[in-house]
């Protein structure tokens, strides 16, 4: 069973955004965006311990517990043990994403792969989130980006110790599925060799997007396409950049992306075309890629999510971003014959 027969459609809800963010959202405006991506049909909600210490499984929970477990797909992550200790949220070292949980919660968080943990990331999600079960779990970060040089060693940590567990929850019946949960290509590509592991899927955050996808294109979707690993492509609009904000890769823009998000938004409206559609269905084209799981902390960016799924989107205006450049030429388009 592949991982496209595990999800309930193309569109989930990535909730890193409930976790404050870059900003401090207010309890009611995260649970109004919940309830909103449920009217409007969205059945797959993806979180992590990681997001605010805790924060968005806690306000995810609280806004499923309305439903039936049964309505939905729910996956979060490992490697992250939040404690009860409290630690300034600011000065934590997060790599490259220094900064991003500043608003969260301010609950310590320790780094921690191993078997233990895992079971214990687990049983503590399960309580933030109120329900009895997990149906994916991603292996959370285990990249270059959190970790710079060391990222080897909290892979090989998550080798011998969630990738094991995560596997034998999979055979009993506890979850459907694993995977990684990263923001890198490399990570995914060392699983794929591994003989002993069988991830169902990757959860890949900003790298098989409109403005970044020629390294996944290279090294990793074929690949995985061959081997039946399923992508879920998190991040679609590049941290906000494609979708009006100013974030890319977590951080301020720079003038080199600023200035080809102008060239794409111009193509766009001389074809009558919204930037979001063509994020979403740009990383759908892709036969690799199972769903797509943008965030959103207000309610009403959730219709504009749906309704850019839906749009049609001409021809020439794929063919207008290839022949600027601005594309791969290697890339899937949502075109028939493409």
């Amino acid at each position: 069973m592949s991982l496209k027969d595990k999800l309930p459609g193309a569109l989930g809800f990535g909730t890193a955004p409930l976790g404050n963010m870059f900003r401090a959202i207010p309890e009611e405006e995260a649970q109004a965006t919940v309830h909103a991506a449920w009217d409007a049909g969205v059945r797959y909600f993806d979180t992590a311990p990681f997001y605010g210490s805790g924060l968005s499984e806690i306000r995810l929970g609280a806004a499923l517990a309305q439903y039936n477990r049964d309505d939905y797909v729910l996956s979060s992550k490992v490697g992250r043990v939040i404690l009860d200790e409290i630690e300034d949220t600011a000065s934590r070292d997060l790599g490259e994403k220094s900064g991003v949980f500043e608003h969260g919660r301010p609950n310590k968080i320790v780094n921690d792969y191993s078997a233990d943990a895992t079971l214990r990331s687990i049983e503590d999600s399960l309580k933030r989130l109120q329900t009895d079960r997990l149906d994916i779990v991603w292996i959370h970060d285990i990249a270059q980006d959190f970790y710079g040089d060391q990222w080897l060693e909290y892979f090989n940590q998550a080798r011998t110790g969630a990738f094991k567990v995560l596997t034998r929850l999979r055979e009993e019946g506890v979850i459907k599925g694993w995977g990684l949960g990263v923001n890198k290509v490399e990570p995914c590509e060392l699983t794929l060799d591994l003989t002993e592991a069988q991830p169902d899927g990757f959860l890949l955050a900003g790298r098989y997007t409109l403005l970044d996808h020629d390294r996944a294109l290279q090294r990793l979707m074929e690949s995985a396409l061959a081997q039946n690993v399923e992508i879920v492509v998190g991040g679609p609009y590049s941290s906000g950049i494609l979708a009006g904000g100013a974030h890319f890769e977590y951080q301020q823009a720079s003038p080199a992306i600023i200035n080809k998000v102008e060239q794409i938004k111009r193509i766009a409206a001389a074809h009558g075309v919204s930037i979001k559609a063509a994020a979403l269905q740009f990383s759908l084209a892709n036969p690799a890629v199972a769903a797509v799981i943008p965030g959103a902390s207000r309610p009403e960016r959730i219709a504009e999510d749906v309704a850019a799924l839906n749009e049609v989107i001409p021809a020439a205006f794929w063919q207008a971003l290839r022949d600027s450049k601005l594309i791969s030429e290697r890339a899937p388009l949502p075109i028939i014959g493409a």
